[in-house]
């Protein structure tokens, strides 16, 4: 069933705050394997004019995909997530995510296309922290694949 093409433009509420921890960061770079050294020790992101240390460009992802979470689970648009794969993530920055920060995610849905019998659902997470300035706007893409045939 293709989903509800209504949805396009629609925006959910934000997010509770999420607080940045050092610790969450280091264990996300350590994840990823970036051992940069703004990510790991507050002296180093001071010396490159950081507050304390900031998280690698993709730490925002689990913050937006669990906010973007709300969308997928909206019963009405009709999304089938034991069908869904991860197709793209892209980001845009205003300025680096640093520990200490509280950050809320409004999700809105962008675009909703069927492509060979499959739904791709666009989603952008637009993150502000506590004091409402922009910090990154991050566009998931979500391929729900069509049903195989019996």
């Amino acid at each position: 069933m293709a989903l509800d093409q209504s949805f396009v433009g629609r925006t959910y509420p934000p997010t509770a705050p999420y607080e940045v921890g050092r610790e969450k960061i280091r264990e996300f770079a350590e994840a990823v394997g970036d051992a940069n050294p703004a990510y790991l020790d507050a002296e180093a992101a001071g010396a490159l004019g950081h507050s304390d240390v900031i998280a690698p460009p993709t730490f925002v992802f689990a913050i937006t995909f669990k906010a973007a979470r709300e969308v997928i689970a909206d019963p009405q648009l009709g999304l089938d997530y034991n069908r869904v794969v991860h197709g793209d993530q892209k980001f845009a920055y205003s300025r680096p995510v640093r520990a200490g920060d509280r950050l809320t995610v409004t999700s809105t849905i962008e675009a909703i296309k069927s492509m060979a019998g499959s739904d791709i659902l666009d989603v952008r997470g637009e993150v502000h922290d506590e004091a409402g300035e922009h910090v990154v706007t991050a566009w998931t893409k979500l391929v729900a694949r069509a049903a195989e045939e019996a």
